[in-house]
């Protein structure tokens, strides 16, 4: 697998977010909970983004810009030019009964595409500010909350659980559904499992998210 250079179609804001929308050319989407390496112009390192949605042609990416890396993804505009390498890693399993997706701030990246693979599967998401809880709109029917409530209020322990947010976020929902799965979040700067700067300490054991998740079992 190498990296492609792909054009930007279009860059769309969705509350403080962006969605950047790339031509998909011969890009897999691979399945959902995967992740892609992008590069944006004059940056050496890659950034990792789940794929969000994918309309025919393209690859739709929801960044949040907090560093330079994600805020020159955001600066992007239609006809530059992106790097992308993917899609990498292990992403969610489709074979469950009750899906219950749950989204936490960025973490709802993957969810739409996800859903849609699921045939609309339910969703519960949570966000810091009513600003942030406009990126709802990706995933319509969401029940939604904001701080101080939390997301989990809106679990079923019995569903079966894919979710990706903050590490406390996953780490409430371990407790609440053992079986469930879920995407979690790190820097990463290879994509491969050279480097372990994505590597997360999970029961006693190193995982290195590129490789072995970003989506695993919370038991």
């Amino acid at each position: 697998m190498r990296q492609e250079r792909r054009k930007v179609v279009a860059s769309e804001r969705v509350g403080p977010y962006t969605l950047l929308r790339v031509a998909r050319g011969g890009v897999s989407t691979g399945e959902p909970g995967q992740f892609f390496m992008l590069q944006a112009p004059g940056h050496v390192l890659p950034r990792a983004m789940s794929l969000c949605l994918a309309p025919p042609g393209e690859l739709a990416f929801l960044i949040d810009p907090v560093g330079p890396g994600t805020r020159a993804l955001c600066a992007l505009s239609r006809g530059d030019d992106v790097g992308v390498l993917g899609p990498l890693g292990r992403g969610f399993r489709l074979d469950v009964a009750r899906p219950l997706l749950v989204g936490g701030g960025i973490g709802i990246a993957p969810l739409p595409f996800l859903r849609e693979r699921l045939r609309g599967a339910p969703a519960a998401l949570g966000f810091r500010s009513d600003r942030h809880a406009e990126a709802a709109v990706l995933l319509p029917g969401a029940e939604v909350v904001v701080e101080p409530r939390l997301v989990t209020e809106l679990v079923d322990p019995a569903a079966d659980v894919l979710a990706c947010g903050p590490e406390p976020m996953l780490d409430a929902l371990r407790r609440l559904v053992p079986r469930a799965q879920l995407a979690w979040e790190a820097p990463m700067a290879c994509g491969y499992g050279a480097c372990y700067g994505c590597a997360v300490e999970i029961d006693g054991e190193l995982k290195r998210l590129c490789v072995e998740g970003p989506v695993l079992r919370a038991a």
